[in-house]
């Protein structure tokens, strides 16, 4: 594919999302429902080219944290499933068929008190606290049962929850939430709650095949973009293999030659220990490019790891290209991607910068164009 001359753009192969998507329906098996989570513009991959193809791939569920997001889906065509995860925005569910979560009885009260007599009944899942600490509610069996109950005008479809950290194999934290939700499942059940769907997992709780959690629905995201996070203790070997599907890069608009000595960049962050080639790049911090990973990080430039030199500025970021004399301005240098044996993705960056993948893919700036390859 030519590419015409931006500043700096994404690569986004959906066709690997779909393979990725394929591995994931592979590793839950059949009786499990996917449910593809793409909040923030699908982790920076963009929400509706994503979406569509996934639903080409016969995903029936897409998850989305604000109702905005839901509506930006349904007003482009999308008619699967559509969950909104977070949010107390409820004028646009009905009109937009979106199924809302629910984080506690207080907000499923208002909710069926804000719909009107003689709607059909609003489907919902509810979300329940089984160690997060985050929303969910801490409520217990009898006290779900009742509210569900007198909730006339909403329908139970669900119940969910999710886990603080199931890649970390050093504590019984995830075990302990499985639990917890399965005795109140129990509970439910026994007071004639039975939602149609339980979910639990999302990406790495699927990677690492923790299949007591897996229900009958999974929540995958990072998966799907080609990203399972890095297990911690002794972990079952991973049962889902992915693929990153965004390649990002940027443009030389200059290079130079500095002395022995001359200092680069905002406040000299970086002084040339011997004659130095550097590139200017057309990226920066506005364009996602962490401003941590300023003297620090590398990108591919001719095939080849090359240093970041000095601050990360705005609009700007200057690497050294000392061993690389075939780049010219204009040139096309790799900030996440693969070039020949050179290879840097999100979590080797955000390794670097002391931040975590999904921070990394999420940040690049929508003014990074993207292109759908």
């Amino acid at each position: 594919m030519e590419i015409p001359t931006y500043r700096s753009w994404a690569e986004v192969s959906l066709p690997q999302i779909a393979e990725n998507y394929a591995r994931v329906r592979a590793a839950v098996g059949e009786g499990v429902e996917v449910a593809a989570v793409v909040k923030a513009d699908a982790y920076g991959h963009g929400a509706l080219p994503v979406s569509q193809r996934l639903a080409a791939e016969g995903v029936r569920w897409l998850a989305v944290s604000s109702v905005d997001e839901g509506v930006a889906l349904r007003e482009a065509g999308l008619r699967v499933r559509i969950l909104v995860m977070a949010d107390f925005n409820r004028e646009a569910l009905l009109d937009y068929d979106l199924t809302p979560v629910v984080h506690s009885l207080d907000g499923l009260r208002e909710l069926d008190s804000s719909l009107h007599a003689g709607q059909p009944p609003l489907r919902y899942h509810l979300k329940i606290d089984t160690g997060m600490g985050r929303l969910g509610t801490l409520a217990g069996a009898a006290e779900i049962a009742a509210a569900v109950c007198d909730a006339r005008r909403l329908q139970l479809e669900g119940l969910m929850t999710h886990f603080a950290s199931s890649a970390d194999y050093t504590t019984a934290r995830t075990d302990k939430q499985v639990r917890a939700f399965e005795q109140l499942c129990e509970q439910l059940k026994k007071a004639g709650v039975t939602p149609l769907y339980r979910h639990l997992s999302s990406t790495n709780a699927i990677a690492y095949g923790r299949r007591p959690a897996m229900h009958n629905m999974v929540r995958p995201g990072h998966a799907l973009y080609g990203y399972v996070s890095p297990a911690r203790g002794e972990a079952p070997p991973r049962v889902l293999e992915v693929q990153p599907a965004l390649t990002w890069k940027t443009r030389v608009l200059d290079t130079k030659d500095a002395r022995e000595g001359a200092l680069i960049g905002y406040g000299g962050m970086y002084r040339a220990t011997r004659p130095t080639r550097i590139a200017v790049l057309a990226v920066g911090y506005a364009d996602g490019l962490s401003h941590r990973l300023s003297n620090r990080g590398r990108v591919i430039a001719a095939g080849k790891l090359v240093p970041i030199l000095g601050a990360i500025s705005m609009d700007l970021t200057t690497i050294d290209v000392t061993d690389c004399p075939s780049i010219r301005a204009g040139d096309a240098v790799t900030l996440l991607g693969s070039e020949g044996d050179a290879s840097i993705n999100a979590q080797e960056m955000a390794r670097i910068a002391g931040t975590i993948s999904y921070d990394i893919l999420c940040g690049i700036h929508t003014r990074v164009k993207r292109l759908y390859v």
